[in-house]
């Protein structure tokens, strides 16, 4: 494997928890204007972003292969929780 294969591969690994990041940080901003109106756009991504990626690496870590529908609703899963507790985290101060 050249080291060009090997971005692609890591790239292509990444770019579900990265799309599932940036569509539900949009969304949350969205609906939840009101409770995530002090929260960053960019700092929601990335805590949707490292969660569905570290919920990825466990789907693989434990499966033995990625792309799985358990890893992916795990991603969903990691996802939601990374958006709600931001937005209970700014609604507390």
């Amino acid at each position: 494997m050249t080291l060009v294969d090997a971005v692609f591969h890591l790239a292509n690994f990444a770019a579900p928890a990265l799309t599932l990041a940036l569509f539900a940080s949009a969304a949350a901003k969205i609906l939840w204007r009101n409770e995530l109106r002090s929260e960053p756009w960019t700092s929601l991504v990335g805590a949707s972003a490292l969660a569905s990626l570290a919920a990825e690496v466990a789907g693989l870590v434990i499966t033995g292969r990625d792309a799985r529908m358990g890893v992916y609703a795990g991603m969903v899963l990691a996802c939601a929780a990374s958006l709600w507790w931001s937005m209970r985290r700014r609604a507390g101060r």
